[in-house]
């Protein structure tokens, strides 16, 4: 019906014939919502995270630990206190992912590039690409520990 250059690429405003009222299509997806869709479905993502090991990680070591002894809950109350330095303004992720990341990108400030789908674990993929730019994550559970993300671009 209309494609409206308001509307992410691929989204077109239709009216409903049974409901009466607009709603939204993808014509790439076929998919259809009443909600006016936020934002083009990105094919990557760049982001920026802080990684905290726990003993039940798939590696238990870092760059700042040969060995990993916390219990995940013990690293997921850490990760939540450096989250609450973001949150409150008291710190930025890039300096704290610098000094605490158990990951090597910590060397980065915690930025893992742009990557597309398939290229992380699930669970921190699937974040990523719901996360709004500048938005940051409550901890995410992979494999590799717990993480908080914060989406660049």
């Amino acid at each position: 019906m209309s494609s409206g250059s308001d509307l992410p690429p691929g989204w077109e405003k239709r009216l409903s014939r049974s409901a009466g009222k607009e709603y939204y299509f993808n014509t790439m997806s076929k998919e259809s919502q009443w909600e006016r869709p936020k934002h083009a479905a990105a094919d990557t993502v760049r982001c920026s995270h802080l990684l905290v090991k726990h003993r039940d990680s798939r590696r238990p070591s870092s760059w700042r630990e040969e060995n990993i002894t916390r219990t995940k809950e013990e690293a997921l109350e850490i990760l939540n206190g450096y989250r609450k330095q973001i949150t409150s303004g008291r710190a930025k992720l890039e300096e704290l992912a610098s000094k605490y990341s158990d990951c090597s990108s910590a060397k980065k400030g915690g930025d893992l590039g742009s990557f597309g789908r398939g290229q992380m674990q699930k669970p921190f993929e699937d974040v990523s690409f719901n996360l709004e730019v500048g938005e940051m994550s409550e901890p995410v559970f992979t494999d590799s520990g717990v993480h908080i993300i914060l989406r660049t671009a």
